[in-house]
């Protein structure tokens, strides 16, 4: 499957331009690196949108199970940032960060780009959506262009925990979601085509979510634990 593992963190924002290149180098060089350093962490993938006002960058981690975003070893990581992240983190802007239970998925591989559609989930529709998740994401597969579906449940008690890092970062209030699917596809240009044939399928899905926020991403970079495991 493209994103391996029982649950996934998910990251949406901005950095001030000046700091464009040198955050670029940091997510690279340093950060990712040491994310999927820590035991749990599978994924990592960075994406990027340079022609959207809003959430220019997002970055996908997943994990074993949705507590390796609570853990221990990662509360280390965010309470004792480097000196290259003392630098960066105060350059982000916009930032919304949601640990997320993944529920469904469908396909296997992994894309040049990726699609992000966050979702509000309507009162009293959680056992419809558990019931029916699996087919949305399989209808979703069937899509022009799409070759990996996953479908997240927001667990915001697991990423709300305030950390050394979240000091680092100018105070932002960004909107949540209850729901969030990714649909990776073969390029950006395809899955801009078909987006609205995916939000089609997701509203005629009748589990209940309403409301999408969607953005389609180039991926940028991925880099997974096997590969630090080697390095």
């Amino acid at each position: 499957m493209s994103l391996p593992g029982k649950a996934f963190l998910a990251m949406w924002h901005d950095i001030e331009p000046d700091a464009w290149a040198e955050y670029m180098e940091w997510h690279t060089r340093e950060h990712m690196p040491e994310r999927l350093s820590i035991p749990g962490f599978l994924v990592g993938k960075r994406l990027i949108n340079h022609t959207v006002d809003r959430y220019r960058y997002g970055t996908i981690y997943t994990g074993r199970d949705v507590e390796v975003f609570r853990s221990q070893a990662y509360l280390e990581r965010l309470n004792n940032p480097t000196e290259w992240s003392g630098k960066v983190q105060p350059c982000f802007r916009n930032f919304l960060r949601v640990a997320c239970d993944r529920i469904a998925s469908a396909g296997l591989g992994d894309g040049g780009a990726m699609a992000t559609i966050r979702l509000d989930l309507r009162e009293g529709a959680d056992d419809t959506l558990a019931a029916g998740a699996e087919a949305l994401c399989a209808s979703l597969l069937k899509v022009t262009g799409a070759a990996a579906v996953s479908l997240g449940k927001a667990r915001n008690e697991v990423s709300d925990i305030k950390t050394r890092e979240t000091e680092m970062r100018p105070g932002m209030s960004e909107e949540g979601f209850d729901v969030v699917v990714l649909v990776e596809g073969s390029g950006a240009p395809e899955l801009e085509a078909s987006l609205p044939e995916l939000l089609r399928v997701i509203a005629e899905s009748d589990l209940g979510l309403d409301r999408p926020r969607s953005i389609v991403y180039n991926l940028a970079y991925q880099l997974t634990a096997n590969d630090m495991a080697d390095a």
